[in-house]
């Protein structure tokens, strides 16, 4: 081998180094690239995530509100649901009503609804006395305290006595619940047809007046033709009216009473007890035309006669607290009531009054012999309720 070829032998292993060493590098390289490649996918995907997350957070943002807002809703719905069933605590304090109690109940049991039926109501166990208060054998009568729904007297509460023209407490009742009181009446014969003696405002037949009239001269002057005007104008005959008064008496709780008549003249079968009386009485309270007219000292009533002539009738009323013929004990006022009087029943009186302080309390006397007699009773009652 010349010299030359040695040269070239020895010349071909340094090029192959060189192209390894260049491939290599080249080998080297291209991991390097695809590492620099691969980076911008993770940045994709770590972007992506984060829109996704963004995206999770905003959509229970929007559930959470939505909840929210659902619940608003149906809280503002049952606010005013309340509101228009009379769920505000501002509005006017209706006064009792009995029949409220069995309204939407289905009362069997005897117990129950003698619970139930009280728990309103000054509930009499038995009689009791006060200083200075002293009834007749035979009478009968109550104090009751109204606010504090307690028995401060008692005798013969639940005894039957007659009740005379006290009857037309129901009476009235039964025309303010049952007529306008513009109704025009024409007076019938029936209406003045009634037993001698009887105290009447004196119409005639034909005569026009209106239930108004009617009623303030069946209250202040106890006239039983206007008694008898009201029964056939509301109960279209005086039978149907008894037996209205009678339905009406046992709503209110009176199973001591039994009505025939709408004025009170004496019948065996017309009768009450003191303790019904008082619910009568508490049941008038809830008209303020009641009250109105029963404190009245007297009324003019003027009405046409059948020919047109025009007639008017002064009336006084039969309670001598009003007339100033008894004197009322002082810091007592007399509201409202009603007085009763025939042989059998004897001089009777209920009446609601007030004390110097406002409270109220209903007082009955029944059966005493004298008109004299019965205000001194009443009066020896009234002056308690500034006392006790």
């Amino acid at each position: 081998m010349t010299k030359q070829q040695k040269q070239k032998v020895s010349a071909r292993p340094d090029r192959r180094p060189a192209e390894k060493t260049a491939g290599a590098a080249r080998k080297t390289a291209r991991p390097q690239s695809l590492g620099t490649g691969s980076q911008q996918p993770q940045r994709r995907q770590s972007k992506s995530s984060a829109r996704m997350r963004a995206m999770r957070k905003k959509r229970v943002r929007t559930t959470f509100c939505l909840i929210a807002l659902l619940l608003l809703l149906v809280c503002g719905i049952g606010g005013l649901f309340y509101v228009f069933r009379g769920g505000i605590t501002g509005g006017p304090v209706m006064a009792y009503r009995t029949e409220k109690e069995f309204q939407h109940q289905n009362i069997t049991g005897t117990s129950q609804r003698a619970e139930s039926f009280a728990a309103n109501l000054c509930v009499v166990s038995q009689d009791q006395q006060l200083d200075s208060v002293s009834l007749e054998q035979d009478q009968k009568g109550v104090l009751f305290d109204l606010k504090n729904k307690s028995v401060l007297y008692a005798k013969g509460a639940y005894d039957k006595v007659y009740p005379a023209s006290i009857t037309k407490i129901i009476t009235a009742l039964l025309a303010f619940k049952n007529s306008n009181m513009d109704d025009v009446v024409t007076i019938s014969q029936e209406n003045i047809t009634l037993e001698e003696g009887s105290q009447v405002v004196g119409f005639q037949e034909g005569d026009q007046v209106t239930m108004d009239q009617l009623v303030h001269c069946l209250l202040v002057y106890s006239g039983n033709d206007a008694a008898s005007a009201i029964a056939t104008h509301v109960g279209g005959s005086t039978e149907n009216f008894v037996a209205m008064m009678n339905e009406y008496a046992a709503q209110l709780g009176c199973t001591g009473t039994h009505f025939t008549n709408p004025h009170g003249l004496q019948d065996e079968n017309h009768y009450t007890t003191p303790y019904d009386i008082y619910l009568m009485l508490k049941e008038a309270l809830k008209y303020p035309e009641f009250t109105e007219i029963t404190q009245l000292p007297s009324y003019t009533v003027t009405f046409k006669h059948s020919d047109g002539s025009e007639d008017s009738v002064a009336l006084t009323a039969t309670d001598h607290y009003l007339t100033g013929e008894a004197n009322v004990p002082k810091g007592v006022t007399v509201l409202g009531g009603k007085t009763g009087t025939t042989n059998s029943a004897g001089n009777c009186l209920a009446l609601l009054s007030q004390n110097s302080y406002g409270s109220p309390y209903i007082s009955i006397v029944m059966g005493a012999s004298t008109k004299e007699l019965l205000y001194q009773q009443m009066t020896s009652l009234l002056e308690k309720i500034n006392t006790i």
